[in-house]
């Protein structure tokens, strides 16, 4: 169902910035994906459309070539109810905040946390930085791997429950109705002799 990307797959919305272009003041970016970008987005979630897409975000410089991505990302998913097959729609609205760094910072810091995973009782660890790929940001991936992990994998109309269909069990029909047909023709045998 509904996955961050993992790479493998195309970006359904890209929207790119260049680290070395961003203001010591930060900058402030709101996103809209069209339609061909949340019919893509759609694709890979495994959801019957994406009806809309907005993301608002923050990017604001840190020590050491860091970044921090802050905002939120809005969407509207066209999906079918588990239960009842019936076509619903669902609103997100998730969170973002991500800090970025270097590849090579990055990769030091995730080896150095893996390193720290491998003791018997690991201290509490932040995750590490998400690494900046040839000087770029990529605000469109972050807004989709974002959408993606919001997406509900079992949605349900409101207020429908799934209940299993009970049948009334017949009292002889256990486990161990064979073995007491056994002991029961047995025990006549016994009485007829």
């Amino acid at each position: 169902m509904s996955r961050p990307l993992t790479g493998t797959e195309p970006d359904p919305w890209r929207v790119p910035v260049m680290v070395a272009h961003i203001p010591d003041t930060g900058l402030h970016r709101e996103l809209e994906a069209s339609a061909a970008e949340r019919q893509a987005m759609a694709g890979l979630a495994g959801v019957r459309e994406v009806l809309s897409a907005h993301a608002d975000l923050e990017i604001v410089p840190k020590s050491g070539g860091r970044l921090q991505v802050t905002g939120h990302v809005r969407a509207r998913v066209g999906q079918t109810c588990v239960v009842t097959l019936d076509p619903i729609e669902s609103e997100i609205d998730e969170d973002i905040d991500l800090t970025f760094a270097p590849e090579a910072e990055a990769r030091r810091l995730a080896d150095l946390i893996e390193e720290g995973e491998d003791e018997k009782e690991p201290p509490e660890v932040a995750d590490p930085p998400e690494a900046i790929v040839n000087g770029i940001i990529d605000l469109g991936r972050i807004a989709t791997d974002a959408l993606f992990l919001a997406i509900d994998p079992y949605p349900r109309k409101p207020g429908v429950v799934f209940e299993a269909e009970v049948t009334a069990l017949d009292p002889e029909d256990h486990p161990f109705a064979a073995l007491k047909a056994l002991q029961d023709n047995k025990q006549g045998k016994k009485k007829g002799k």
